[in-house]
């Protein structure tokens, strides 16, 4: 299995205590959810609690048309533009963009993280400068509702989007199949279906296939 340490610098993470907590990135997911609750109370009066259990601190940029369910957090710095869905246990960390028509779902957006046009993003984790072209998937269901395994370990989770590293860039069009994890600094190239793991050696491990 991949460890958090190997895909995320945390050092200036607000929130690292929950990726710190976690050996490994899919044990993180169902844990969103209540450490949002937690931390939400804690933050500094920067922050607004826009509605139940959704805070967006005062810096934040948002267009007409963003709907936000919580419980999530949108930390500084960050643009929300024209008609972004974030759909609940969301947290978006300092300086990230999230576009027009984009999906958020149970995920988190490090530093400065970009999903800026016509992205889905489920049950995923980007990591600081992270970026995702236009029209990037990340698919989070098999198409057997069955659980998902990475690297041919069963994670007992029937939703896993992608764990992507720092800097990682996704081509425009591309999708990554459930429990897909890129490595940090990889490039992906437009229009490419993404499966297993790709490390820094540029090696792909399949996921067990359907």
């Amino acid at each position: 299995m991949i460890k958090n340490s190997e895909l995320f610098n945390l050092d200036n993470c607000r929130f690292k205590e929950l990726l710190e907590e976690k050996v490994y990135p899919q044990e993180v997911l169902p844990a969103i959810h209540d450490y949002i609750l937690v931390l939400g109370i804690k933050l500094e009066n920067d922050y607004i609690e826009i509605k139940d259990n959704v805070w967006v601190h005062k810096t934040v940029k948002l267009s007409s048309g963003v709907e936000i369910i919580g419980p999530a957090i949108i930390m500084e710095g960050t643009e929300l533009r024209h008609n972004a869905y974030i759909r609940e246990n969301v947290i978006i960390g300092p300086g990230c963009v999230v576009g027009n028509s984009c999906e958020i779902k149970n995920s988190i957006l490090l530093s400065n993280a970009q999903v800026p046009h016509f992205n889905y993003v489920g049950d995923s984790i980007l990591g600081d400068g992270a970026h995702l072209g236009a029209g990037v998937i990340l698919s989070n269901l098999r198409l057997d509702k069955k659980s998902i395994h990475i690297n041919h370990e069963d994670t007992g989770l029937r939703k896993i989007g992608a764990f992507i590293g720092d800097n990682a860039q996704i081509g425009c069009n591309s999708v990554l199949c459930p429990g897909t994890i890129i490595y940090p600094g990889i490039i992906i190239n437009p229009l490419t279906t993404v499966k297993g793991i790709i490390d820094g050696n540029n090696n792909k491990v399949e996921v067990e296939r359907l």
